[in-house]
């Protein structure tokens, strides 16, 4: 793997109607926007080779409303990505065959790994942009190849998305 994508599941309904947080759905808005930022890192050229998504209905609807900008990626449901941490997370994508992974999950291990990264990039801009936090439908972008390089950090808010549902 030379390109790890991250991509934080888009905003949720509070509590599924099965009471199970396994099942939460996306909201209109959490649709919405993680449809624009499967656009937006598109558009920045950053294409997955192969998309490694937690089986969580939520993780798996932000794919569905994303995959649109990556025409023929192909996608690995995870059982074992739902809630995992920072550890596993990287596991999972160290373990794959491609070049550049992209992982559809949750927080906190999201969140953890972006800024585990982020602080080993060295890249204070992101870090920066990192200290409020990692939102629903972020995406942070990093390259392995040689060390740790940050090449982005995109939320929905700065792209016109973030509204309210």
């Amino acid at each position: 793997m030379q390109r790890l994508i991250l991509f934080r599941h888009g905003k949720t309904e509070r509590h599924a109607p099965s009471g199970d947080d396994f099942d939460r759905r996306l909201t209109v808005r959490g649709t919405e926007d993680s449809h624009l930022m499967g656009k937006v890192l598109a558009d920045a050229g950053f294409v997955p080779d192969l998309v490694l998504v937690s089986s969580a209905a939520r993780a798996q609807e932000t794919w569905q409303a994303a995959k649109s900008a990556f025409p023929g990626v192909a996608c690995d449901i995870r059982p074992t990505l739902y809630n995992s941490d920072a550890k596993d997370l990287m596991r999972a994508a160290r373990a794959a065959t491609a070049d550049t992974v992209m992982i559809v999950a949750h927080n906190p291990g999201m969140q953890e790994l972006t800024d585990s990264l982020a602080q080993e990039s060295a890249n204070a801009a992101i870090q920066e942009k990192l200290s409020e936090g990692f939102p629903t439908a972020a995406i942070s972008v990093f390259d392995l190849a040689d060390g740790v390089k940050t090449l982005g950090v995109f939320c929905p808010k700065d792209h016109g998305g973030g509204g309210r549902d």
